[in-house]
């Protein structure tokens, strides 16, 4: 087994987790980890399909940087959106 395989198939397990999550929990702070597990399966996923040659491509590890800026981003906002307090 390569280590992109091993890569590929953990981040598939962390977005099925992650669906799990998402369709079983009702609080919205277990959601929205859930929510978090599984675009760390697709980050991982993208790194690992990264790799398909021997030279690893740029463009896929740019976005995958970009993309956990964004997460924490989006993160932060629904966070704030889900416990703010009513009349504020």
């Amino acid at each position: 087994m390569t280590p992109s395989l091993f890569y590929l198939g953990l981040g598939a397990l962390l977005w099925v987790i992650g669906l799990h999550g998402l369709l079983r929990q009702h609080h919205a702070l277990r959601r929205i980890v859930a929510i978090n597990i599984m675009g760390s399966g697709v980050f991982m996923i993208m790194v690992a399909l990264a790799r398909r040659t021997a030279t690893t491509d740029p463009v896929l590890h740019a976005l995958v940087v970009t993309g956990l800026v964004v997460a924490v981003s989006a993160t932060a906002f629904a966070l704030r959106l889900a416990f703010q307090e009513p009349g504020k």
